[in-house]
Parts: C-alpha cells; structure tokens; sequence
C-alpha cells in the first residue's frame, strides 16, 4: 500500500503547491556579436591582419581608442555623446569584452566596436602609425602584489606603442585612484620624449589648441 503523502504518488493530494517560473522578459544576448564584437583571428581573417579604419568601421572618422574597455559604460556612453568620432574599445578579457559589446548591439551603435585581445597586439602589428586621435585608459589593474607587476599595462613599451599610433597633437588619457600606480604612470609619461603632460578641464583644452603640428 503506498502512502498518499509520498512524494512518489502523484494520484494523491499534493502538501505544497508547485510554481512554474514566467519566461524571462530580458532577451538572451546575441551569440554572434560580428561585427560589435571582434577577435585578433576575426581581424586576421576578416581585414587581413590589419586595422584599415575606413574598412574598418561604416563611415570614416578620427579614432579614438578605449585600452581595458570592461563591461563598455564609457565605451557606450562615450560613443553615443560623440558620435563624429569612431570608438574601438579593446579588452583582454572576453566574457567582458562581450558584454561590453551586448551594449552597442542593443543601441545598434554604428560608430563603436569591441576588439577582444592583448592590446599589444594590435598596437604593434595591426594599428597603423599616426592613425588615432586618442587613447584613453580608465582604471587599469594595479595589479597589488609586487611580483605580479608586471602584468600593469602601463610600461615603456606601451607608452612607446601609444606614441606611435596617436597622430601628431593626439591625446593619452588616464586615471586611476592608485596612488602608488599613478606616480608611475606619470613618470612614465613626464619621462617619454613624445608626450608633454597638459593641465586639465579648460587649461587643457586651452594647451591643446596651441599644440604645434610638428608634436
């Protein structure tokens, strides 16, 4: 004889009622995010290797690059207030890059992309020299401990690699709230025969318009 309260008996009453969850009203992401989202492979097979911005993006515009784009806040907020510009958001991290992509599919932004990679990558082999307007790097990884610093992406190579892809009067924006990380960052910037160190907000955009062609 079977027990009418055994779970195993379903002809019997029931102790707890059963709830079926409603559908998810969010819509999954896209899986393929081409062309929001791109690999270092995707530009080898796609553009043979090389960041040709006019191929590159649907319409030509100065560039403007965001190294450790994360989830894409600035990215997407940054591409949408100035969209006269090309935005290229470039992040090591795939699962982030991809969710910083999910964000421009949803707005459909035209003027932004997202290139999932180690930023030296496409500093060195696959941006041309003297094509970027700006370069902007928010937040980097302090990395705390002393024998994993040197995973920082700011080195004398990558201040090298910004000051050869910026065009002449072009701009290296970044902060962090590391006190420690910002001394090095700074010197290694007041140290580069390439950069001079501007003043902020309206002095220096002020210092900006003076810059000479030759910079």
């Amino acid at each position: 004889m079977s027990d009418s309260n055994s779970p195993d008996d379903l002809s019997g009453p029931l102790d707890r009622p059963t709830f079926v969850s409603p559908p998810s009203r969010r819509p999954a992401p896209p899986r393929n995010l081409f062309p929001w989202f791109l690999t270092l492979d995707d530009v080898r097979q796609e553009f043979g290797g090389k960041l040709d911005w006019d191929s590159f993006f649907p319409r030509p515009a100065p560039v403007r690059l965001d190294i450790g784009s994360g989830r894409g806040l600035f990215l997407t907020n940054a591409a949408i207030a100035k969209p006269e510009f090309n935005w290229l958001g470039i992040e090591i991290d795939f699962k982030e890059g991809r969710r910083a992509a999910t964000r421009l599919f949803k707005r459909k932004l035209p003027n932004a992309r997202v290139l999932g990679g180690d930023a030296k990558v496409p500093l060195t082999e696959m941006i041309a020299p003297r094509s970027v307007d700006e370069v902007h790097v928010y937040f980097p990884d302090p990395w705390w401990k002393k024998r994993h610093r040197k995973r920082r992406v700011f080195n004398e190579e990558f201040v090298d690699l910004c000051a050869k892809v910026l065009r002449p009067g072009g701009l290296l924006h970044s902060w962090t709230d590391v006190a420690e990380y910002f001394g090095v960052i700074s010197e290694l910037i007041n140290g580069h025969a390439e950069f001079v160190t501007l003043a902020t907000g309206t002095a220096r955009r002020r210092a900006r318009s003076r810059l000479p062609d030759e910079l």
